[in-house]
């Protein structure tokens, strides 16, 4: 019987670390943490990655993590690329980004579906040719401020409470792992 096998991409922008807009970086900077292994530059895959074994509820998965160079708006080739070069199925990505419509703190996973006006999702769909069956992990970062613009909101870096709750040994990080778990119980990775 074969390891089941996951592509965790961690959207955001890498000139704009530790912002709102780059909460998927952190976790899977935090993921890396857990698994004992480092992110480095990988050219094949278009990014920065690593690959370990996360044992869940269901064993063995082995996960290559994934922090696109693109910024997130154009991040889909990194994605597809990332893809091919991995031979992973599209049932087995999972694309960890922010979500204006979800509370801060919190995760609400998602398989298919639109890309509900997210252009990092929205990059990721046109370069897959309009293939929508991927998993999303969608992590709240909440509206901010009335009048506030959405660029400089989602721009601003994360408060304390949300860096702390994503990070390696985080709270926050526990439920990722734990939706993990739900996707592979799912069959995603076979």
């Amino acid at each position: 019987m074969s390891v089941p096998q996951l592509l965790v991409v961690g959207l955001g922008n890498l000139p704009f670390p530790l912002t709102r807009h780059s909460v998927g970086h952190l976790i899977v900077d935090s993921l890396a943490s857990r698994l004992g292994v480092k992110l480095t530059s990988n050219k094949a895959l278009a990014g920065h990655a690593a690959k370990g074994e996360l044992f869940l509820g269901t064993g063995a998965v082995e996960v290559t993590l994934l922090k696109p160079k693109n910024l997130m708006n154009v991040s889909g080739p990194c994605v597809s690329q990332a893809l091919q070069a991995t031979r992973t199925p599209l049932s087995s990505l999972v694309v960890i980004h922010d979500s204006l419509s979800h509370t801060p703190a919190t995760l609400s996973p998602k398989m298919g579906g639109s890309a509900n006006g997210h252009n990092g999702v929205r990059s990721i769909i046109e370069a897959l040719g309009g293939k929508k069956d991927f998993h999303r992990i969608r992590v709240g970062i909440g509206r901010g401020a009335e009048g506030k613009s959405v660029a400089d909101y989602v721009l601003g870096r994360l408060p304390s409470f949300e860096k702390q709750y994503w990070d390696w040994d985080g709270e926050g990080v526990d439920k990722v792992i734990q939706a993990l778990e739900q996707i592979v119980k799912k069959g995603a990775g076979k």
